[in-house]
């Protein structure tokens, strides 16, 4: 056989491959691979839109995948994380999928879509992909999984900002009626200004001699746990770098985990959300105890249309804390009304998501899915 209908034969056996219709079928190119006593079950798996294509000695694997699964837990299913893995210690080998916003009764099917691009080195050996079960939030706010992304905080702010802004916009339906909330959803709908952020990460070596210390304003919410003391980044030019915030533990119960979103004003006094500093201390925060954040990081940022951003200021807010109980502080929404955090802050993933349904489907479907639960 010659080398051509070599390379034409195996680009068949390829395709055909992908389109298996048994997602965890021994050999196949697609594995779903959950625990034996996982809350959740495969029910179909459609693998028929996915493509691999050559790079150098590399697969590039375009994954156009919907699994249905079905909820096999006695309680509701709010949110699920999936990790899809096509080499573990590879840079761009592995993704995760995360589905917040559910309320799948017990027995009920749900889908999950996987749109990714990973990349695997070499000669395939076994799955291309595996599709594995990182956590499942139910109901009641307890998790089932080996919770390796976080995704039990994650999920957990999710559903929680989801109670939150699902009451708000119940109160203002009855109490202000329908068109006010329709002007409400096209606010969250209006275009906002852009941001696009460049990350390079790593200890800053050198920084441009025009490049200066700038601190953070410090916005306090009223009720959060941690007060901010100060922060700083040096800024040159569009370019922050190694951002740093001091937090004080101003509540009665350790700290193990926080947020500080940091807000970006230009010299034409728009605002922009750059994203947030995490922080895991290496033991909990005690009450009364202080810590620092930072990122070793280089940020360049630029607006829609490509120009770079003349950074004037830099204000930070608190945005979630976990103490070491596991329970998780967001943000009241009364204080999210106040016209200057609302300017601020971006609605949240919730709120997006009722925005979009008025988008496609109509105020009286989103009056449904307010009453729904």
């Amino acid at each position: 056989m010659s080398t051509r209908s070599k390379l034409a034969l195996f680009a068949l056996l390829a395709i055909r491959a992908w389109a298996q219709p048994e997602a965890q079928r021994p050999g196949s190119s697609l594995k779903v691979n959950f625990p034996k006593d996982a809350p959740v079950a495969l029910v179909a798996a459609d693998w028929g839109e996915s493509q691999q294509s050559a790079r150098g000695s590399a697969l590039l694997l375009d994954l156009r995948t919907a699994l249905t699964l079905r909820n096999l837990a006695p309680r509701a299913i709010r949110g699920v994380t999936l990790l899809v893995v096509a080499q573990a210690m590879t840079p761009g080998g592995k993704a995760s999928v995360s589905v917040p916003g559910l309320d799948v009764k017990p027995g009920e099917t749900f889908p999950v879509r996987i749109d990714l691009r990973l990349l695997r080195p070499g000669a395939p050996a076994g799955p291309l992909v595996e599709v594995e079960l990182d956590g499942v939030l139910f109901e009641d706010l307890s998790f089932y999984g080996p919770n390796r992304l976080n995704s039990r905080r994650l999920m957990t702010v999710w559903e929680l900002e989801a109670r939150r802004d699902r009451q708000y916009y119940r109160q203002v339906l009855e109490t202000a009626g329908a068109e006010t909330l329709r002007r409400q959803m096209l606010e969250i709908l209006a275009e906002r200004p852009r941001l696009d952020v460049q990350v390079s990460r790593g200890r800053v070596t050198a920084v441009a001699p025009s490049g200066r210390s700038v601190e953070f304003a410090c916005l306090q919410l009223p009720g959060a746990p941690l007060e901010l003391v100060r922060g700083e980044a040096v800024v040159s030019g569009s370019q922050a770098h190694t951002p740093r915030v001091e937090v004080r533990n101003r509540s009665a119960r350790p700290v193990r985990y926080f947020e500080v979103a940091w807000l970006l004003r230009d010299r034409f006094g728009r605002e922009y959300l750059a994203g947030a500093i995490p922080a895991t201390p290496d033991s909990p925060l005690p009450p009364g105890a202080g810590s620092t954040a930072s990122q070793e990081a280089s940020l360049r940022f630029s607006s829609a249309s490509g120009q770079p951003l003349a950074l004037e200021s830099i204000n930070g807010v608190l945005t979630q804390v976990e103490f070491a109980d596991g329970e998780i502080w967001i943000p009241d929404r009364s204080v999210l009304e106040d016209p200057r955090w609302r300017r601020l802050l971006p609605p949240s993933a919730e709120e997006q998501r009722l925005a979009e349904i008025y988008r496609r489907q109509g105020l009286a479907a989103l009056i449904e899915e307010l009453k729904r639960r």
